[in-house]
């Protein structure tokens, strides 16, 4: 399976509490709900075509817990089905048991148990959100691509998917779009490390 990571951003990087004022408050953050205002029927669509490409989810705990909260409560959205449905996989040393079913814990080496599960016949194992996993498989190499929503608002604050001294990434663009609600959704492959020159060189 390829390893995709999708997030949602905004233009200073921010990756924290996308969805609504309550949903990450780690930290002291009271910015969250900063996606809504941008999400309309043709960002719907895309992501709608992104999530029917998988056959597992991948998540770090604190994206876990929120979503075995709130999706299988969630049974008149069109997503619900597919989430509730796929196989699951949650990286975490604190978790002892998972409820939102089928789920597996990952508690061991996670870089080694998600290349093993990248072994796997399938098409995309996809990490929503969980930018700590996410950071952390980018910088081990296990990231196949990086799909990128981003909204148009500075926060200011918050937990960044890039944060100073990360593991440098070289990356391809695949595609570029701008929906009408102005969201900016990029599509990359991983290159490698990145490219350095000298400009006028």
């Amino acid at each position: 399976m390829k390893l995709v990571v999708q997030e949602f951003l905004t233009l200073d990087g921010v990756s924290q509490g996308p969805g609504s004022p309550d949903e990450d408050t780690s930290d002291g953050f009271t910015r969250g709900g900063w996606f809504v205002p941008y999400v309309d029927g043709e960002f719907m669509e895309i992501a709608e075509d992104w999530l029917g490409r998988a056959d597992g989810l991948l998540f770090g705990r604190r994206t876990y817990e929120n979503f075995a909260r709130d999706w299988p409560t969630m049974t008149d959205h069109p997503f619900a089905p597919i989430m509730n449905g796929l196989p699951k996989y949650v990286a975490t040393q604190s978790l002892a048991e998972a409820d939102w079913s089928p789920t597996t814990i990952l508690a061991g080496n996670i870089a080694a148990e998600v290349d093993a599960l990248k072994q796997q016949p399938g098409r995309e194992l996809q990490i929503h959100g969980s930018a700590r996993l996410a950071q952390s498989l980018l910088a081990a190499g296990l990231v196949d691509e990086l799909r990128l929503a981003i909204a148009p608002v500075v926060v200011g604050r918050g937990r960044r998917l890039f944060p100073d001294g990360g593991t440098p990434a070289g990356l391809h663009l695949i595609s570029q779009r701008t929906t009408a609600g102005g969201l900016s959704v990029h599509v990359f492959e991983t290159a490698g490390m990145p490219a350095y020159g000298v400009y006028g060189g």
